[in-house]
């Protein structure tokens, strides 16, 4: 893992992603809190948080098609460079106090749009760096980075929103992508991949789609992800809500209650990091979504800050098994050419949780947050159980 570290471009990627995801996990706190507090619906909160996977599934096969035909460095310079300005937004439109609850839909979703590209763009560009070999540990220490944020982020949201405001969370936001910014100047250009200029867009989607259906591994490897987007990512939209309403917490205790998960997750990356192997990363993925939707069930029933904390902590463990095999099952089992083709099919499987955040949040408007969250959860590990005949194959 170490060696990683010492392959420059490597190191700039990892510090590009390291800025994404401490501003990504910092934005869906304050944006979570701030909207639960103007509005006082469960149903806006996790709205909010869909319309940010919501361009994964209207736009991801395109990017992954368009990732193919273009420099990646600039691609990811126009997604870094595009969230800044967002967030810069924002931050002005709170600072004179003219931020409304649409204002945040729009920013999410255009984030969204940025997030939709880290697949096939960022992830991509760290497959070619590392090689086929080293993916797995590079992935493991990426999952790591991004959940360790997990901690970082909602504690600075909590915080900012606690003693500054919005504005001070998100400006916060614009500072943190400079360095990003930087580094992905200092990468080198990356040339389109062979052939794929060539090659028309919705032909360049429609060679993915075949290559799937072709591929038992990836049909299992794409169909698991489908279900933890739809009935696992969904309920962490509800921690804000479950941390106020049934646990009785401020900003600040709700920004520590969410960074709990990201404690678990970042010790399970680490641990991955160093201990798994390919033989064992079926069992690794598998295990990894049905230990998150278990311990999201403890979570929501929980009825003190420190049970829920524990459970959110091994839900992290649980999330970050299956985030890092998520996309190294996916890059191992496509061809070179045609990886960022997938890696966007799997952009659109992440996508397609809104339908999961739709469906939690009307479930918590009739029910209430933690009983939605628990009915959700539940669902998903009966699907697990339904669909092994596909990801057997794994």
């Amino acid at each position: 893992m170490r060696t990683l570290f010492h392959e420059r471009d490597f190191l700039r990627l990892w510090m590009a992603g390291l800025c994404i995801f401490v501003v990504r996990w910092l934005e869906i706190l304050a944006v979570g809190v701030f909207a639960y507090a103007a509005t006082g619906s469960a149903f806006v909160v996790a709205v909010l948080t869909m319309l940010r996977l919501l361009p994964m599934g209207l736009f991801g096969a395109f990017l992954g098609a368009a990732a193919d035909r273009m420099d990646r460095r600039r691609a990811l310079l126009l997604v870094v460079l595009s969230q800044a300005v967002t967030s810069a937004v924002i931050a002005a439109l709170a600072f004179f106090d003219a931020v409304a609850v649409w204002h945040l839909a729009v920013a999410s979703f255009m984030n969204g749009i940025a997030w939709a590209a880290d697949n096939p763009v960022r992830r991509a560009m760290i497959g070619q760096v590392v090689g086929p070999a080293r993916m797995g540990v590079a992935m493991s220490v990426d999952v790591a980075t991004s959940n360790g944020s997990r901690v970082l982020g909602p504690t600075l949201g909590g915080a900012l929103l606690a003693t500054v405001g919005l504005d001070g969370a998100f400006l916060l936001s614009v500072v943190i992508y400079a360095p990003a910014v930087a580094a992905v100047l200092r990468l080198p250009r990356t040339p389109p991949a062979d052939g794929a200029v060539a090659t028309p867009v919705l032909a360049s989607i429609a060679e993915g789609f075949a290559l799937v259906r072709r591929e038992p591994r990836l049909v299992g490897a794409l169909l698991v992800t489908l279900l933890f987007n739809l009935f696992g990512w969904p309920c962490t939209s509800m921690i804000p809500v479950i941390g106020k309403d049934r646990l009785e917490l401020g900003p600040q205790g709700v920004g520590l209650l969410a960074g709990m998960d990201g404690v678990g997750a970042f010790l399970g990356a680490v641990t991955i990091a160093l201990l798994a192997r390919p033989a064992q990363y079926k069992a690794i993925y598998l295990g990894g979504i049905s230990l998150f939707l278990a311990m999201t069930v403890a979570f929501a029933l929980a009825t003190g800050p420190l049970v829920a904390g524990a459970a959110l902590v091994l839900s992290g463990v649980g999330g970050a098994a299956f985030a890092i095999m998520q996309p190294t099952l996916v890059f191992l089992g496509a061809p070179a050419e045609m990886r960022s083709r997938v890696l966007g099919l799997l952009s659109v499987c992440i996508g397609l949780g809104p339908i999961g955040f739709l469906a939690l949040g009307g479930l918590a408007e009739l029910f209430g947050a933690s009983a939605a969250t628990a009915m959700m959860a539940l669902a998903g590990l009966a699907a697990i159980a339904a669909t092994r005949r596909w990801w057997k194959h794994i």
